[in-house]
């Protein structure tokens, strides 16, 4: 039975980012809102942190920011073969995808309905990681140091490298905790979220009490 659930979570790992990847025009960002409905609203696996997390750490290795983040959803679901199910899923259609596009490619090049569309595509795409960008923001940004890392890391990108401002961003949290445990304040780092218990199964097995 363990194998047998081991195999299914597997398959609904793959199958999850399977459906995820073709429908992400503009890159590994475009992503992000699916990745939410898909694995933290719908299937539950993981909560809103933890894909914050999740994307801050895709970005500081090197490689595409959809397959890294994938990977390392699939890690934290199910070990390294769930990391592994994850990359192909995201993985795959894009490869196909690319691959027909490719051979198709010198039969449709200059059509203006064609270029038309993907001119509408690209603006899509923007409000697409702009909302990403307010979902993250709710739980990324907890206090005022966190927003002021915000609000100035957003110009500050424009000037440097985003690894750059990934560092710089960790060694001001890592000061400010510091200042803030020497003057004697309580360190909070996540939102408290309210507890319903007719939607937290949790809540009655004592993780709410």
């Amino acid at each position: 039975m363990k194998v047998k659930f081991q195999w299914k979570l597997l398959f609904q790992i793959f199958w999850s980012f399977f459906k995820i990847s073709p429908v992400t025009f503009g890159g590994g960002f475009a992503m992000i809102p699916f990745i939410i409905k898909e694995i933290v609203e719908k299937r539950k696996w993981l909560t809103h942190e933890d894909i914050t997390d999740v994307i801050a750490l895709s970005q500081t290795v090197p490689g595409a920011v959809a397959v890294n983040s994938a990977t390392f959803i699939g890690h934290r679901i199910g070990g390294i073969r769930g990391a592994l199910a994850a990359m192909i899923g995201v993985s795959l259609p894009t490869f196909l995808i690319v691959l027909s596009l490719g051979i198709s490619y010198f039969f449709v090049q200059d059509n203006p309905k064609l270029e038309a569309a993907f001119v509408s595509i690209r603006a899509t795409i923007v409000a697409i990681i702009v909302y990403a960008a307010i979902r993250i923001a709710k739980t990324a940004i907890t206090d005022k140091t966190t927003f002021f890392i915000m609000a100035v890391g957003v110009p500050v990108l424009f000037f440097i490298h985003p690894i750059i401002a990934i560092f710089l961003g960790a060694i001001t949290g890592l000061v400010a905790v510091k200042i803030k445990q020497k003057l004697g304040y309580n360190i909070d780092l996540h939102k408290k979220k309210k507890v319903d218990p007719s939607t937290d199964p949790d809540y009655f097995m004592g993780a709410g009490i």
